[in-house]
Protein backbone atom coordinates (compact mmCIF):
# COMPACT_ATOMS: atom_id res chain seq x y z
CA UNK A 1 0.00 0.00 0.00
CA UNK A 2 3.06 2.60 0.89
CA UNK A 3 4.21 2.09 -2.46
CA UNK A 4 0.69 2.92 -3.91
CA UNK A 5 0.94 6.41 -2.21
CA UNK A 6 4.02 6.75 -2.91
CA UNK A 7 3.47 6.81 -6.64
CA UNK A 8 -0.22 8.47 -6.59
CA UNK A 9 -0.73 12.16 -8.04
CA UNK A 10 -4.04 13.74 -9.10
CA UNK A 11 -3.96 13.69 -13.36
CA UNK A 12 -5.60 16.17 -14.52
CA UNK A 13 -4.74 15.31 -18.34
CA UNK A 14 -5.09 12.07 -19.69
CA UNK A 15 -4.56 10.65 -23.60
CA UNK A 16 -7.87 9.89 -25.41
CA UNK A 17 -7.37 5.66 -24.65
CA UNK A 18 -10.46 4.31 -23.11
CA UNK A 19 -10.56 2.36 -20.13
CA UNK A 20 -10.89 -1.12 -20.81
CA UNK A 21 -14.36 -3.00 -19.72
CA UNK A 22 -12.18 -5.14 -17.22
CA UNK A 23 -10.67 -2.08 -15.22
CA UNK A 24 -13.64 -0.59 -15.30
CA UNK A 25 -15.63 -3.54 -13.52
CA UNK A 26 -12.54 -3.88 -11.09
CA UNK A 27 -13.14 -0.21 -10.53
CA UNK A 28 -16.89 -1.21 -9.87
CA UNK A 29 -15.82 -3.75 -7.62
CA UNK A 30 -13.77 -1.33 -6.02
CA UNK A 31 -16.54 1.30 -4.92
CA UNK A 32 -18.63 -1.35 -3.70
CA UNK A 33 -16.10 -3.06 -0.97
CA UNK A 34 -15.85 0.13 0.39
CA UNK A 35 -16.71 0.39 4.17
CA UNK A 36 -19.45 2.03 5.34
CA UNK A 37 -20.75 3.26 8.75
CA UNK A 38 -22.83 0.61 10.36
CA UNK A 39 -22.36 -1.14 6.64
CA UNK A 40 -25.38 1.24 6.14
CA UNK A 41 -23.61 1.65 2.20
CA UNK A 42 -25.85 5.17 1.88
CA UNK A 43 -23.72 5.74 -1.45
CA UNK A 44 -24.25 5.36 -5.02
CA UNK A 45 -22.32 5.91 -7.99
CA UNK A 46 -22.50 6.94 -11.57
CA UNK A 47 -20.29 6.11 -14.15
CA UNK A 48 -20.11 8.02 -16.79
CA UNK A 49 -18.13 7.18 -20.26
CA UNK A 50 -20.04 8.70 -22.85
CA UNK A 51 -18.41 12.24 -23.91
CA UNK A 52 -21.50 14.04 -24.46
CA UNK A 53 -22.10 13.82 -20.62
CA UNK A 54 -18.90 14.26 -19.77
CA UNK A 55 -18.67 17.54 -21.57
CA UNK A 56 -21.86 18.32 -19.87
CA UNK A 57 -20.09 17.71 -16.32
CA UNK A 58 -17.33 20.12 -17.16
CA UNK A 59 -20.05 22.79 -16.75
CA UNK A 60 -20.83 21.87 -13.06
CA UNK A 61 -18.95 24.59 -12.11
CA UNK A 62 -16.43 27.74 -13.06
CA UNK A 63 -13.10 26.26 -11.63
CA UNK A 64 -11.23 23.22 -10.81
CA UNK A 65 -12.99 20.95 -13.79
CA UNK A 66 -9.91 20.40 -15.96
CA UNK A 67 -9.57 17.22 -15.52
CA UNK A 68 -13.11 16.44 -17.68
CA UNK A 69 -11.92 18.20 -20.31
CA UNK A 70 -9.61 14.96 -21.67
CA UNK A 71 -11.28 12.06 -18.74
CA UNK A 72 -12.66 9.30 -20.76
CA UNK A 73 -14.36 8.14 -17.42
CA UNK A 74 -16.04 9.87 -14.74
CA UNK A 75 -17.26 8.79 -11.73
CA UNK A 76 -19.78 11.15 -9.60
CA UNK A 77 -20.37 10.18 -5.97
CA UNK A 78 -23.60 10.63 -4.28
CA UNK A 79 -25.43 9.02 -1.81
CA UNK A 80 -28.97 9.18 0.34
CA UNK A 81 -28.37 11.42 2.85
CA UNK A 82 -32.01 9.84 4.50
CA UNK A 83 -29.87 6.13 5.06
CA UNK A 84 -26.49 7.70 6.66
CA UNK A 85 -25.74 11.09 8.89
CA UNK A 86 -22.14 10.39 8.14
CA UNK A 87 -22.81 9.82 4.21
CA UNK A 88 -20.29 12.69 3.22
CA UNK A 89 -17.38 10.35 4.78
CA UNK A 90 -18.72 6.88 3.86
CA UNK A 91 -18.30 8.85 0.23
CA UNK A 92 -14.90 10.12 1.23
CA UNK A 93 -13.84 6.58 1.56
CA UNK A 94 -15.03 5.27 -1.64
CA UNK A 95 -13.35 8.31 -3.57
CA UNK A 96 -10.72 7.29 -2.16
CA UNK A 97 -10.76 3.44 -3.05
CA UNK A 98 -11.56 4.17 -6.15
CA UNK A 99 -8.17 6.44 -6.80
CA UNK A 100 -6.26 4.02 -5.23
CA UNK A 101 -7.78 0.98 -7.77
CA UNK A 102 -7.05 2.98 -10.44
CA UNK A 103 -3.67 3.69 -9.28
CA UNK A 104 -3.03 0.34 -9.09
CA UNK A 105 -4.54 -0.44 -12.28
CA UNK A 106 -2.00 1.78 -14.39
CA UNK A 107 -5.02 4.17 -14.23
CA UNK A 108 -4.37 7.60 -13.30
CA UNK A 109 -7.28 10.13 -11.57
CA UNK A 110 -8.16 13.24 -9.93
CA UNK A 111 -10.83 14.31 -7.36
CA UNK A 112 -13.16 17.02 -7.94
CA UNK A 113 -15.04 18.70 -5.31
CA UNK A 114 -18.88 19.12 -5.90
CA UNK A 115 -20.00 19.51 -2.12
CA UNK A 116 -20.54 23.10 -1.13
CA UNK A 117 -19.29 24.80 -4.87
CA UNK A 118 -21.61 26.74 -7.06
CA UNK A 119 -22.60 26.16 -10.54
CA UNK A 120 -24.11 29.59 -10.54
CA UNK A 121 -25.37 32.18 -7.73
CA UNK A 122 -28.32 30.19 -7.85
CA UNK A 123 -27.90 26.51 -8.52
CA UNK A 124 -25.39 24.66 -7.25
CA UNK A 125 -23.25 22.52 -8.35
CA UNK A 126 -24.51 19.51 -7.14
CA UNK A 127 -28.00 20.70 -8.65
CA UNK A 128 -26.37 21.19 -11.81
CA UNK A 129 -25.51 17.46 -11.65
CA UNK A 130 -28.57 16.36 -10.62
CA UNK A 131 -30.05 17.58 -13.45
CA UNK A 132 -27.57 16.30 -15.89
CA UNK A 133 -27.80 12.91 -14.70
CA UNK A 134 -31.51 12.59 -13.38
CA UNK A 135 -30.22 11.94 -10.23
CA UNK A 136 -33.18 12.47 -7.50
CA UNK A 137 -33.21 15.05 -5.09
CA UNK A 138 -32.52 13.34 -2.20
CA UNK A 139 -29.18 11.97 -3.22
CA UNK A 140 -26.62 14.38 -2.42
CA UNK A 141 -23.28 14.80 -5.07
CA UNK A 142 -19.61 14.76 -3.07
CA UNK A 143 -17.52 15.14 -5.67
CA UNK A 144 -16.67 13.64 -9.31
CA UNK A 145 -13.68 11.09 -9.75
CA UNK A 146 -12.05 11.39 -13.11
CA UNK A 147 -9.99 8.43 -14.77
CA UNK A 148 -8.23 7.24 -17.63
CA UNK A 149 -4.49 7.20 -19.10
CA UNK A 150 -2.27 9.93 -17.97
CA UNK A 151 -1.07 12.06 -20.46
CA UNK A 152 2.47 12.96 -18.89
CA UNK A 153 3.68 10.68 -16.44
CA UNK A 154 3.89 12.11 -12.56
CA UNK A 155 6.14 11.03 -10.00
CA UNK A 156 4.69 10.98 -6.88
CA UNK A 157 5.93 13.64 -3.52
CA UNK A 158 9.98 12.67 -1.78
CA UNK A 159 10.03 11.91 1.20
CA UNK A 160 11.16 15.10 1.81
CA UNK A 161 8.57 17.10 0.61
CA UNK A 162 6.12 15.50 3.43
CA UNK A 163 4.86 17.67 6.10
CA UNK A 164 6.09 15.88 9.09
CA UNK A 165 5.60 19.10 11.09
CA UNK A 166 1.80 18.39 10.81
CA UNK A 167 2.52 14.77 13.06
CA UNK A 168 2.15 15.32 17.00
CA UNK A 169 2.75 12.62 19.12
CA UNK A 170 0.53 12.41 22.28
CA UNK A 171 -1.27 15.71 21.46
CA UNK A 172 -0.19 19.28 20.57
CA UNK A 173 2.47 21.30 22.79
CA UNK A 174 1.69 24.70 24.77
Amino acid sequence: MIDILRKRRSIRKYTNKRVESEKVELLKEAVLRAPSSKNINPWEFVFVDEKEIIEKLKSCKPHGVTPLITAPLAVVICADECKNDVWVEDCSIASILLQLTAQTLGLGSCWIQIRKRMFSEEISSEQYIQNVLNIPEKFKVLSIVTIGYAETERSGKSFDELQFEKIRINGFEN
